[in-house]
């Protein structure tokens, strides 16, 4: 059977985020009927806090893919590209965003003493940070909560979120080694084009000769180049893409574990089983029994 792949040219989406007039910062809330359809690979200088409501589902940040599972709260750093986190079938209650320019008091205003803890804090989102435990539920409540307060009293919590973020030590760096595009938007354009690529086709056999020939490299400029960006190889990131897909499927399907293997781009049943232990600690079996022990 010939295989079919999707060539998908596609730039990110650059989001033009405008505050409403008189505003410094910007916050949605998203509900049931009222979902966050932003879901493409976009960037935007804005930093970016998500919470999720429960549910589960993938975390696309950078080079970084993982599965969530009970909501998720999430600081992305300027510029640094991601998926958006929920659609119809992740199942949380609600989405919360707020973004704002790292300078979106002024300035000098993060400079002063007192704000050096957030300064930190900024510079930490770079490679896009995963907070969890107590920190996720405190933070996450006082999210919702800005849905009832007037402006002012927005940005006041705005600013003590912020503060609890960068005293908490609940939380995980995404994109460990940094994500090195930042201020390279020609980079962007490249690296999000094998991002939309990956994310469309990763179900299928990938060379690297025809990913190459996507963004105009030859394979060993291509390979030098997403090592640079990612700190990963290509491989790496792709067997990585449908790990966590096969994470996905394992906790939400009734699908044996064949079925998900192939259904997240392996041939090899005997090769996914070695991967996917590598990659969680656990062989796939005994990823749901745990997952199911859990849920009971």
């Amino acid at each position: 059977m010939e295989k079919t792949i999707t060539l998908n040219k596609q730039k990110p989406a650059f989001e033009a985020i405008a505050p409403n007039f008189g505003h410094s910062f910007t916050y949605k809330k998203y509900e049931e009927g009222n979902e966050n359809k932003f879901t493409s690979w976009h960037y935007h200088p804005e930093l970016e806090l998500v919470y999720i409501n429960g549910g589960s589902g993938k975390r696309q940040i950078g080079s970084h893919v993982s599965y969530f599972g009970d909501g998720d709260l999430i600081l992305i750093g300027s510029n640094l590209p991601h998926c958006g986190f929920t659609d119809i079938l992740t199942g949380n209650k609600s989405e919360t965003v707020i973004q704002m320019k790292p300078d979106f008091l002024g300035n000098d205003f993060f400079e002063i003493p007192e704000m050096k803890n957030i300064q930190k804090l900024f510079d930490i989102a770079k490679g896009g940070v995963a907070f969890s435990g107590k920190t996720k539920k405190k933070v996450g409540e006082k999210m919702e909560v800005l849905e009832y307060q007037t402006d002012f009293q927005r940005l006041l919590s705005i600013l003590n979120i912020l503060n609890e973020l960068s005293a908490s030590d609940e939380y995980k760096v995404l994109n460990a080694e940094g994500f090195s595009i930042q201020t390279e938007i020609k980079d962007n354009d490249r690296i999000n084009i094998v991002f939309n690529f990956v994310k469309t086709n990763f179900k299928e056999h990938i060379s690297l000769d025809e990913i190459a020939d996507l963004v105009s490299m030859t394979v060993p400029s291509f390979s030098r180049y997403f090592k640079k960006i990612t700190n990963k190889t290509f491989v790496q990131f792709v067997n990585e893409y449908r790990l966590v897909h096969a994470s996905k499927l394992l906790a939400e399907q009734t699908m044996s574990i064949t079925e998900v293997s192939f259904e997240s781009g392996f041939n090899n049943f005997s090769h996914f089983n070695k991967s996917f232990k590598a990659f969680t600690g656990q062989n796939p079996s005994e990823y749901r029994n745990q997952l199911k022990a859990v849920l009971r």
